[in-house]
């Protein structure tokens, strides 16, 4: 991505008229995320530490929403790292609109995160992938970030294994 594509991204946190858009970015990435619909959504966003979208002009082309440690969030993944780590950031969800794939985004994204993570003292991002069936483009991506497994589990009543990461900020 160029600078000059750069200067018209801008990150925000999300607002309520934001809400459609991000649940219709997560409906089409669904395959690779947790369902969600309003009344969830909403849910989310009382306890997320870092929940933004990545705009361009008025069009909302990704969101990421992320929770520290302490939460009553019920994800198993989550659950995990409540388990193992005492300080963290959790990657929850992220995506970027399937027109928009390719750009380089979701490294907007990461590197604005991981801005977030070192002011606020945080020494751990947390996030997982599928590892069975492997989401190799997820692998590579988490890699360039400096992210290491720490750990697996299996999800989906037992159908996808995930992959557990961390990395330093």
């Amino acid at each position: 991505m160029s600078e000059r594509d750069h200067s018209r991204l801008h990150i925000r946190d999300i607002a309520d008229g934001d809400h459609a858009a991000v649940l219709a970015l997560n409906l089409e990435s669904e395959a690779l995320l947790s369902p969600m619909d309003a009344p969830r959504l909403r849910a989310l966003l009382d306890e997320t530490a870092y929940a933004r979208v990545l705009v361009e002009g008025e069009q909302v082309l990704g969101f990421l929403l992320a929770f520290r440690e302490g939460c009553t969030y019920d994800s198993p993944n989550y659950r995990w790292f409540q388990a193992h780590y005492p300080r963290f950031l959790y990657i929850d969800r992220i995506a970027v609109a399937a027109s928009q794939q390719g750009r380089g985004l979701g490294a907007v994204f990461y590197r604005d995160l991981f801005d977030f993570a070192r002011a606020d003292g945080i020494g751990a991002i947390a996030c997982e992938f599928y590892s069975q069936p492997l989401n190799e483009g997820s692998s590579r991506f988490h890699a360039k970030f400096g992210f290491g497994e720490v750990g697996t589990q299996w999800v989906a009543e037992g159908r996808k294994q995930v992959s557990l990461q961390i990395a330093a900020p």
